[in-house]
């Protein structure tokens, strides 16, 4: 690494941690704030899939603007100002109709930020396989941070509280302390880290845009390229078997956090975090993995562990807490065994000139269109699974994710028979 780059390093860590606290500290903790609001199980689906929305057209600003007119940082640090606005409006906002337009705004300027956080990162470094790797971990662990913090805060007679959490071996909160998760205090510490953010962004490295006097079309931006893959079947299949299993994706960020309250573990927001560890572990496992076991059995086991992780939601109770837990420690091997070996199956698959492509269009399908059906899909089975005292049924809804899942898991296992992909040509 050059005296430059190292120097930019410490700047690009403390970017990227602060990029995934902004999302983590309102995200997870959602349901709940909008649950004590009084809004419907549809609109809080609707809300979760805003993400997905904003994931859809995020590619239009980064691609057709930001990569031609203007430097990345400079943009970076606008939509992160903007943004923050937009988030603390939120916190204001005392009801949905209120409160849905500012969160649709703020992530049409948050998601385009993830993929310039990437593009800083990757161009202000010499080395990007060595470099990438460890600066981006940070990013998990602002994840990671707020979740502890919401998770182990309270509003006491009227004051913040901020205590050791309870699943790391902390005492158990007095029951009139208000857990910051259903309060406005989320979108207060994200909107000040988006604005701190992007007073910060004005101070990383200058970075012209990358395709200046290029021309772009909108196939370019959204990866239409890698269309002329579905020509092959097995790349088809994969395709589809990762749009589908965004739905169970989006009822474990839409629904566990608000399982884990009511089903009495405290400090819930914290214990979510749990899957964000486990997801950094098995991540420095794929691989010793990848080699040994190829991508059709890596993906298999990543649905399987979608399955099994959601049996285990729909069997425990108040009195079962270590099958929850279980459950969001299965994070790790859902998400990385799936996506990011998918991820790395698409580079594999796809030839040299349409690989940026490839990615663009897989990112667009399970972070845009998986993610917006299964925010919607999630919030409609919740308001149709309610027990006769109009409560939530939980079994009934965690088994509709576990029934999609296995039944993925089994179209894939008989459709999908790439060979190039077996551990010995890996």
């Amino acid at each position: 690494m050059s005296q430059s780059t190292s120097a930019l390093k410490p700047r690009l860590c403390v970017m990227m941690f602060i990029q995934f606290f902004i999302w983590g500290v309102w995200y997870v903790p959602m349901w709940k704030f909008l649950s004590e609001m009084g809004a419907t199980d549809e609109q809080i689906g609707s809300a979760y899939a805003s993400t997905g929305l904003a994931a859809i057209f995020s590619p239009f600003l980064v691609g057709m603007v930001a990569d031609r007119f203007f430097p990345t940082q400079m943009v970076f640090g606008v939509l992160h100002l903007l943004g923050g606005l937009l988030l603390f409006g939120c916190s204001r906002a005392d009801s949905f109709e209120a409160f849905y337009p500012l969160l649709l705004g703020h992530l049409l300027c948050y998601m385009p930020t993830l993929a310039l956080a990437n593009s800083l990162l990757f161009r202000n470094s010499d080395n990007v396989e060595r470099d990438a790797p460890p600066i981006r971990t940070l990013g998990t662990i602002g994840w990671i941070a707020s979740g502890i913090l919401i998770g182990s805060g309270f509003l006491a007679s009227g004051s913040l509280k901020v205590v050791w959490p309870e699943f790391l071996g902390g005492e158990k909160s007095p029951a009139e302390w208000i857990g910051l998760g259903a309060t406005p205090w989320p979108y207060y510490f994200g909107a000040g880290a988006s604005i701190v953010l992007g007073v910060y962004a004005f101070f990383l490295p200058h970075t012209p845009p990358e395709l200046k006097g290029k021309p772009v079309s909108v196939g370019d931006v959204l990866g239409l390229k890698a269309l002329r893959l579905m020509k092959d079947p097995s790349f088809a299949i994969f395709i589809i078997c990762s749009l589908l299993l965004c739905i169970p994706l989006s009822f474990y960020f839409q629904l566990a956090n608000g399982y884990l309250g009511e089903m009495g573990v405290g400090n819930s927001e914290g214990v979510m975090t749990l899957g964000q560890v486990s997801e950094i572990f098995f991540l420095f496992l794929i691989p010793f993995f990848f080699r040994k076991l190829g991508v059709k059995k890596m993906l298999l086991i990543g649905m399987g562990f979608w399955v099994l992780r959601y049996v285990l939601f729909a069997s425990a109770g108040p009195e079962t807490h270590a099958l929850l837990y279980l459950g969001v420690i299965f994070h790790g091997i859902c998400y990385d065994f799936f996506f990011f070996t998918g991820q790395i199956y698409v580079d594999k698959r796809a030839p040299e000139d349409i690989r940026s492509s490839a990615q663009g269009f897989i990112a667009v399908v399970t972070l845009g269109v998986g993610m917006f059906i299964g925010g919607k899909l999630a919030g409609w089975w919740a308001a149709r699974s309610k027990t006769e005292a109009g409560l939530p049924d939980w079994p009934a809804i965690w088994y509709f994710p576990a029934i999609l899942a296995a039944i993925v898991m089994v179209a894939f296992l008989i459709l999908f028979k790439d060979r190039r992909t077996e551990p010995a040509e890996s």
